[in-house]
């Protein structure tokens, strides 16, 4: 017998599995909600003081942004526009709703 044969032989011998999986559509995705950390207080005002700048800047552009990624060791950085950001190790995100409510 040749090997064909015996891996022939050997695939109707075995029992068969059927699996079944749902597709799921990326319309009916949603990411799970997550508390906000506790940011320390100065990045908050570091943070504020971006996006502030950002909209005197760019007036155009006020009310899509969703917050600000900064640096915990720079204090610099950058308004983000998208709703899950992607940040370098030591940057962190603070939220609009938390810099807008932020008191001094």
């Amino acid at each position: 017998m040749t090997s064909k044969q015996n891996l022939s032989k050997s695939i109707k011998s075995t029992p068969k599995i059927i699996v079944y999986a749902l597709k799921q559509e990326q319309t009916n995705f949603a990411p799970p909600k997550r508390h906000l950390p506790l940011v320390d207080p100065t990045l908050i005002r570091a943070a504020s003081q971006i996006y502030y700048t950002y909209c005197e800047v760019h007036p155009e552009i006020q009310g899509r942004a969703t917050g600000v990624a900064i640096s915990r060791v720079t204090y610099r950085g950058k308004v983000i526009f998208t709703g899950c950001p992607v940040l370098l190790p030591q940057e962190c995100f603070v939220p609009l709703s938390q810099i807008e409510s932020y008191v001094y």
